[in-house]
């Protein structure tokens, strides 16, 4: 059985708002082995609204519906169901007391616009909402239930957790684990990465093995359905294995774990500190390190050395390095780091210039060319890429090259 998800409102579809409301239910469903095969965003249009819960009540063997329950004209979850079931609205009255008592002990007067949140498509189950107004509804579409809940994200997960996860569950809907194991890798192109895991890749193998690209990290993920939540660990532990043997110092670490996570951890094994000197990257590499708890044991300090002035003055970057190669080159990125690593007294130092765009001050500096540096005790090495994508793409991308080049010295040190 797979579900389908159905977000409503048009400020989601708009743009304005994000839909977080849709992920989480996803992941929720997963721990009950639940897939869900569709996600579908629809704006405040009746027409509409009908035409999507149509098209998943026949596709879907569950439906899950958030938003549109308020008691605003615009909220048209409740009308469109009626359409659905082809049945009129019936009030409720232990709703309606309910709704009451709420604004009573908030001493507010009940406006006579929420009176409409009480009613229910006729045949239709509602479902208690302990944190506020908007009741949920339980109803069948032929053999497909239908299941709206409210778009405010804290209602939504008390009544999912407390009153339609049990549900599911008492029915049989739901049926084992589904586990997901994320592993993140850094430095291998998409298509590279594919042919070193072809085989686990391809469609039918269990457990499933997918492919995500985002801002540079490629994300292998590996997913496991079964009875137990032991069972689908076992599937997922030696192709874990297997992915890391091959891919080796690309995977840099699992889940939601980022560089500057590893680095931080290296740093701290290591017991080294680090500086950084950032041009192209504008302090993003500092930043990103300073985001994690405890960064102030390994990092030092950084500095901002974006026009060429300041890398003489604080860095000690000679200005005739500069005039003779420009501030984008190899041997400006590895004065940088040579530079702060002096400047702040650490056992490491990172650098990065380059040119972010839109534009570029040189024919032979393409827009996306970047440097980076690395400086340690006894040596200097710099490494270049040109990136492909906007001025934040170019230089989140480069704050990347950056932590992964620290984090692969720290592994071969």
């Amino acid at each position: 059985m797979k579900a389908e998800i159905l977000s409503i409102g048009s400020e989601l579809t708009s743009g304005q708002n994000l839909d977080t409301n849709a992920q989480w239910l996803s992941v929720r469903l997963a721990e009950i082995g639940i897939p869900v095969g569709w996600h579908t965003t629809i704006a405040d249009n009746v027409d509409d609204n009908v035409a999507a819960f149509r098209i998943a009540a026949g596709r879907a063997g569950l439906v899950l519906a958030t938003g549109g329950l308020g008691p605003t004209q615009d909220d048209l979850t409740r009308e469109v169901l009626a359409t659905v079931g082809g049945v009129d609205l019936i009030f409720h009255e232990p709703s309606f007391v309910h709704i009451r008592d709420l604004f009573a002990k908030r001493n507010r007067p009940m406006p006579e616009r929420n009176r409409v949140q009480a009613y229910f498509p006729a045949g239709a189950e509602p479902i208690p909402n302990a944190n506020g107004t908007a009741p949920g509804i339980w109803m069948m579409a032929g053999a497909t239930p239908i299941v709206a809940m409210p778009g405010v994200p804290s209602e939504l997960f008390a009544m999912f957790e407390a009153e339609v996860k049990p549900r599911l569950v008492h029915l049989g809907l739901a049926g084992g684990v589904q586990v997901q194991r994320k592993l993140n890798t850094f430095g291998l192109g998409e298509s590279h990465l594919e042919e070193k895991v072809m085989d686990l890749t391809r469609r039918g193998h269990v457990p499933e093995v997918g492919i995500t690209a985002s801002d540079a990290t490629i994300s292998l993920r590996i997913i496991a359905r079964a009875a137990t939540l032991v069972e689908a660990e076992a599937q997922i532990a030696p192709v874990e294995a297997t992915i890391r043997q091959r891919l080796g110092n690309f995977v840099y670490g699992a889940g939601s774990e980022e560089l500057q996570d590893e680095v931080l951890r290296l740093l701290a094994v290591k017991r080294q500190t680090l500086a950084t000197a950032e041009s192209v990257t504008a302090g993003l590499v500092a930043h990103r390190l300073a985001t994690i708890p405890g960064a102030s044991n390994w990092l030092r300090g950084g500095i901002v050395a974006y026009t060429n002035d300041i890398k003489t003055a604080l860095l000690g970057v000679p200005k005739e390095l500069i005039d003779q190669h420009t501030a984008v080159s190899p041997q400006v990125a590895e004065a940088m780091a040579l530079g702060a690593r002096q400047r702040f007294g650490s056992d490491l130092a990172v650098s990065t210039t380059g040119c972010a765009g839109p534009t570029t001050g040189a024919a032979n500096k393409p827009v996306g060319l970047v440097y980076v540096g690395l400086a340690w005790d006894g040596g200097v090495a710099s490494w270049t890429f040109s990136w492909i994508g906007t001025r934040t793409e170019v230089q989140s991308r480069t704050a990347k090259l950056a932590l992964n080049r620290v984090r692969l010295h720290l592994l071969e040190s």
